[in-house]
């Protein structure tokens, strides 16, 4: 049996970044769309852009989340090329949303996958790859740019489900308007956790995880192709390990064995979102009242006001 659970990486669709005023805007002469903030200058201070936490309170709403009335960020210790300040501020310890849940709808029926929590950071950089030169060049215009990473539980079974969760979060994200979730564009990624365990166990197997794919076909191959490898793995007695998706020579490899360090950061003061309106937008409106009648919803309405067929 497979045991997936995924991690999606959605950039949302503010206009300027999640702690100071760069351009979000797709594209750019390399390093334009920067500042001391987030290209990690010492001495610069973040600060919160209130509209990201509005669309990733708005995402919770939308996917049956339970929204924390006080989260807070944390700082995430790594040291990459393209992560400037060698940390990443995200959330660990308090995300914005959590306890959620989303319907599916496979071959196979209807299925509910659960929403483990939803928490807010900033992206990092790019590094692009000469092969001319032989050099890696940085790229930090992404580098702040708003995320919300989604975690599920490990709740689905195969390809087939894992990508109509993926059509689930995208369409919903879509008619909320936070993300244009273009896949090839890097603004809605999926990291594909994996296991194995013989049919019936309730013991999970030893899970790897393909990083950073961002595309369906990509996402749907991997999951085959790392199914069968662990499966022959265990046949033989052996345990599998964190893997990364080539998506240009269709095979996978070990990148790294990371041990990450989490502190919180104090230069942000916690987040306080008021029960008594759901958090309160500009213009004192409720995120709720904000939203729009989605997809299922729409055609279950035409179909009982319009008569039209499923």
């Amino acid at each position: 049996e497979t045991v997936i659970g995924l991690e999606v990486h959605v950039e949302l669709a503010t206009r300027t970044k999640i702690f100071c005023g760069c351009s979000t805007a797709f594209g750019g002469a390399p390093n334009t769309h920067t500042c001391p903030v987030c290209t990690g200058m010492p001495g610069s201070l973040p600060v919160l852009n209130k509209q990201v936490v509005e669309y990733a309170a708005a995402v919770g709403l939308a996917t049956n989340c339970t929204i924390t009335q006080y989260c807070k960020f944390d700082r995430k210790n790594y040291f990459y090329p393209d992560n400037p300040q060698n940390y990443q501020i995200s959330q660990l310890y308090l995300p914005i949303c959590y306890d959620g849940a989303v319907e599916i709808e496979t071959s196979a029926g209807k299925k509910t996958v659960r929403i483990h929590e939803m928490h807010m950071e900033e992206d990092a950089g790019k590094l692009i790859h000469d092969e001319w030169e032989d050099c890696s060049l940085v790229d930090c215009n992404r580098s702040g740019v708003p995320l919300i990473e989604i975690v599920s539980e490990p709740d689905m079974r195969s390809a087939d489900e894992v990508i109509a969760y993926l059509e689930k979060l995208r369409c919903t994200m879509q008619y909320l308007g936070v993300s244009d979730c273009k896949l090839q564009e890097g603004s809605m990624r999926a990291d594909v956790n994996l296991s194995v365990r013989v049919a019936g166990s309730d013991t999970l197997g030893t899970r790897t995880e393909m990083k950073n794919l961002n595309s369906f076909k990509a996402i749907a191959h991997a999951i085959e192709g790392e199914r069968e490898r662990q499966i022959e793995l265990l046949e033989m007695g052996k345990v599998s390990s964190r893997r990364p998706e080539d998506g240009m020579t269709i095979k996978s490899l070990l990148m790294r064995c990371v041990l990450r360090r989490m502190q919180r950061i104090t230069a942000i003061s916690r987040i306080r979102i008021f029960r008594r309106s759901i958090f309160l937008m500009s213009g004192s409106q409720k995120i709720r009242s904000e939203m729009p009648e989605f997809r299922e919803e729409k055609a279950a309405r035409y179909q009982s006001e319009f008569g039209l067929p499923e």
